[in-house]
Parts: C-alpha cells; sequence; structure tokens
C-alpha cells in the first residue's frame, strides 16, 4: 500500500500532529507520499520536518481562464470511467474538480492506493473526488476547526462523512459530535507523540515562569492569560511569563500586557521546537486557557498539551471540546473557560505547591504513555487504511 496525505497546505508550522503520524508510518516500512493543495505562507518551520522521506507534489491550484483549464479537464479522460464521473460533483467548484483530477492522475501514475486527507476543508474535498476518479479508498481526519467553525461557505462536512469509507477524530467529545449530528459512525484516534523525542523529567520544585505556546489567535485564550496575570501581580506576586507563538492578536496582546504594567511578560514570537521544549522544561506551569471563538473556532486536543505533559511540565487548561479527556484534574489542572480569575487561582495553586506539580507531573506522563503515543496512534490508523483495501485486493 502506498499512503497519499492530502493536505492544504505543507509543512504548517504548528501541525506538528501530521508530521508525527507520517514519520510512524514510515518507521513502520510504509510509503508515504504528499499532496498539498495551497502555497505555503509561513517562514518558521518546526525542526522535524526534515526527518520526513515522502516526497512532496504540489498540486497546481490557481488557473487563469479557460485556456489553462481545459488542458487539466480533457486529462481526466486519461483514467477509464473518470470523465462519466464528474458528474458526481455538482456542489464542487471548479478549482476542486481541476485539482481532484489533477491529484487522481498523480495517485495512477505514482501508484498510490489510498488517499487520507487531514481536516474536513479543501484536503477533504479533492481527496473525495481524486478518490472516485481514480477508485481508490479514502479517509479523513477531522479536528476542531472544520467541525466547529462557523464557515461562510459550505464545507459539505454532511456529505463527506456519508460517502467517506473511514472517518477518524481526535476526542470522543468530537465523536460523539459528529455521530449525533450526521448519523454515521467515526473512529477516534488520539493525535500521538514521538515519546522517544519527549522523555519526562521531574519539575523543577524552584521554577517560577509561566510558559504558553500557541498561535496569537482568539481561541487559545491568551487574552484571559494576559487578565490572569494582571491579577496574581496586583496580589502582589512577582510574574514572569512567555507567551511563545505569532499570530493575528500579536499588536493586542502587546498593548493589553502594557496596559496591565506586566513587565515580566513577553511575547517570544514563534521558535523552533527544541526552544519551546527547553522553555517547558524550565517552567513551573504550562497555561492553556482555550476558549471557544466568536465563529465557534476552538482547539480540539492542543498538541503543545501533549508534549508539556510528556516533558514534565504541570499544566493548567480549560474544559473545552475533548481537553478533559487529557487533563483531568490528576494530570493537571482544569479552569473554568473564558474566566480569568479561575485561570489566576489555577496557576497561583501550583505555583505555591511544589510536591502538586511533581505528583501531576508523573500522572500527566503516565497518560502519554498509555494513551498518546504515535506508534499506536498511527498503527490505528493503518489498520484503517488496510481494512479499506482488503476489498480491493480480493477483487483483484
Amino acid at each position: 500500500m502506498s499512503i497519499g496525505y492530502v493536505l492544504k497546505r505543507y509543512p504548517r508550522f504548528s501541525e506538528t500532529f501530521v508530521v508525527n503520524e507520517i514519520l510512524a508510518h514510515e518507521a513502520a516500512g510504509r510509503s508515504v507520499q504528499i499532496f498539498a493543495l495551497r502555497s505555503v505562507e509561513e517562514t518558521h518551520f518546526q525542526n522535524i520536518i526534515s526527518r520526513v522521506r515522502a516526497p512532496v507534489t504540489r498540486i497546481p491550484d490557481r488557473i487563469k481562464g479557460i485556456d489553462e483549464g481545459w488542458p487539466q479537464l480533457a486529462a481526466a479522460q486519461a483514467i477509464p470511467g473518470a470523465w462519466a464521473r464528474l458528474a458526481d460533483f455538482p456542489e464542487a467548484s471548479g478549482r476542486d474538480i481541476l485539482q481532484g483530477i489533477r491529484l487522481a492522475l498523480e495517485c495512477r501514475d505514482r501508484g498510490v492506493t489510498h488517499l487520507h486527507a487531514h481536516f474536513g476543508t479543501v484536503a477533504s474535498t479533492v481527496a473525495r473526488i481524486a478518490a472516485r476518479l481514480a477508485e481508490i479508498p479514502w479517509s479523513m481526519t477531522l479536528h476542531a476547526k472544520d467541525i466547529f467553525m462557523d464557515y461562510a461557505e459550505n464545507r459539505n462536512l454532511a456529505l463527506k462523512i456519508a460517502e467517506a469509507p473511514a472517518t477518524v477524530t481526535v476526542s470522543d467529545f468530537n465523536r460523539r459530535y459528529l455521530e449525533d449530528r450526521f448519523g454515521h459512525p467515526v473512529t477516534r484516534i488520539f493525535n500521538g507523540l514521538d515519546l522517544e523525542g519527549f522523555p519526562w523529567t521531574a519539575p523543577p520544585p524552584d521554577a517560577t515562569e509561566i510558559v504558553a505556546v500557541g498561535r496569537l489567535v482568539e481561541k487559545k485564550g491568551f487574552h484571559i492569560l494576559v487578565e490572569a496575570l494582571r491579577m496574581l501581580q496586583a496580589e502582589g506576586r512577582p510574574v514572569r511569563a512567555r507567551i511563545i507563538g505569532g499570530g493575528d492578536m500579536q499588536a493586542e496582546l502587546s498593548a493589553q500586557i502594557a496596559d496591565a504594567g506586566l513587565t515580566g511578560v513577553t511575547l517570544a514570537g514563534p521558535l523552533p521546537q527544541d526552544a519551546v521544549i527547553a522553555a517547558m522544561r524550565g517552567a513551573a506551569v504550562l497555561a492553556c486557557p482555550c476558549v471557544v471563538g466568536d465563529d465557534g473556532n476552538r482547539d480540539g486536543m492542543p498538541t503543545v498539551l501533549l508534549e508539556a505533559m510528556a516533558l514534565g511540565c504541570p499544566v493548567v487548561a480549560t474544559p473545552v471540546t475533548g481537553i478533559p479527556e487529557l487533563v483531568d484534574g490528576t494530570t493537571g489542572l482544569l479552569a473554568d473557560e473564558g474566566c480569568a480569575a479561575s485561570l489566576a487561582q489555577a496557576m497561583a495553586r501550583l505555583l505555591d505547591d511544589p510536591d502538586l506539580r511533581a505528583h501531576q507531573s508523573r500522572a500527566a506522563r503516565a497518560r502519554i504513555e498509555a494513551d498518546y503515543d504515535v506508534t499506536r496512534s498511527a498503527a490505528a490508523l493503518r489498520t484503517i487504511f488496510d481494512r479499506l483495501a482488503a476489498p480491493v485486493r480480493g477483487a483483484a
């Protein structure tokens, strides 16, 4: 089996969970190829990307008029029966159709026998079209934004879930929501970590710094964190904190920090993974104050929580989507969503109690080892791929 991973953009700074999954497949001896549907927008990338051996094919997405589009459309005739099957996608845009044709041709030429898309947006749209044209199975993993966000355009998620031979998601919360809403079975497979790259160490008992990591966007809740830090400082506590990441809210957060007089709080910008790991190893607390955005956008299972808990860094999070499946009071503390006072109280509790930090650190590592090892997560996904390929092999 040769697996084709269909992604909107590759690489992405924040999507290390996809890279972890691909590396685990490669370590198991599987052939993987990556297909990217849009251009790369970021300038910083994680070091882990250099370990991926899979070739990356960029599917053209900018077609200038009928003179460029027609040759690609006509190319579908090279796949027996594909021309007639183009009528099966009345909801798709012309760009989706042309990319689907190109991807189907790439699958045929490169021997790809299964397509797997991450996210229920354009990647799954094009994967569905290409798989139907090439007559190979496909599957998709849904995360959070693609499930809950109010998009301006119709993502046709109900259609995709109804037609996908297999749909996967990353938490039991998501699975229940999707099954209740759409009435089709969904498989839960947690995102996993390469645990060898995140060895556990006990949290330093004298640590005082609070660290937060993520894109500077509403759903990460960093505006709530800054207010919680202001409250801690107002209590007379010396506050040291770093927020690592970049994004649209940088100017807003910078102004909020300045207005609060938080001289010990810095916006560190995006950092490579080894620097993030070092920050978490030296921290007293990792804060992950996720919220549901005004547009419905939210986190599913933040990778930074997995990483911090694997490393031994104590965590405070909020009960958004699947997070309580990971952080449950024993493995870390939960604060009320959107409540700066609750977040401040939880962070203060950990700052004041090194023994509690040490106890929760050990419990968190045990939870990660039990449920979030990428070796097992990727193996569960390959079981689905193999099951879907079985009828094709049998027919041959």
